[in-house]
């Protein structure tokens, strides 16, 4: 999701009103963009279960920054 938010998603608007009512039009990242993911399940029964939850995407960050590491051109966020 992180991926799609940094490099596909866009809402369009125009004189304030939002023009992508509907999935129709608006670009929605899909698997088959996505590099090869392998999981990887580690068991420790001695280890007491804890709850799992989203985290925030630093994926737009990580993005910028590897740009910069590439040209020295440093991208910041939209005003």
């Amino acid at each position: 999701m992180g991926l799609g938010y940094a490099l596909t998603e866009e809402v369009h608007f125009k004189g304030g009103e939002i023009l992508d009512r509907n999935f129709d039009s608006y670009e929605l990242p899909r698997f088959s963009s996505l590099p090869r993911l392998e999981a990887v399940v580690i068991g420790r029964p001695e280890v007491p279960a804890q709850g799992a939850a989203s985290r925030p995407s630093s994926a737009g960050a990580a993005i910028a920054n590897a740009i910069f590491d590439a040209t020295g051109a440093r991208l910041f966020g939209c005003r």
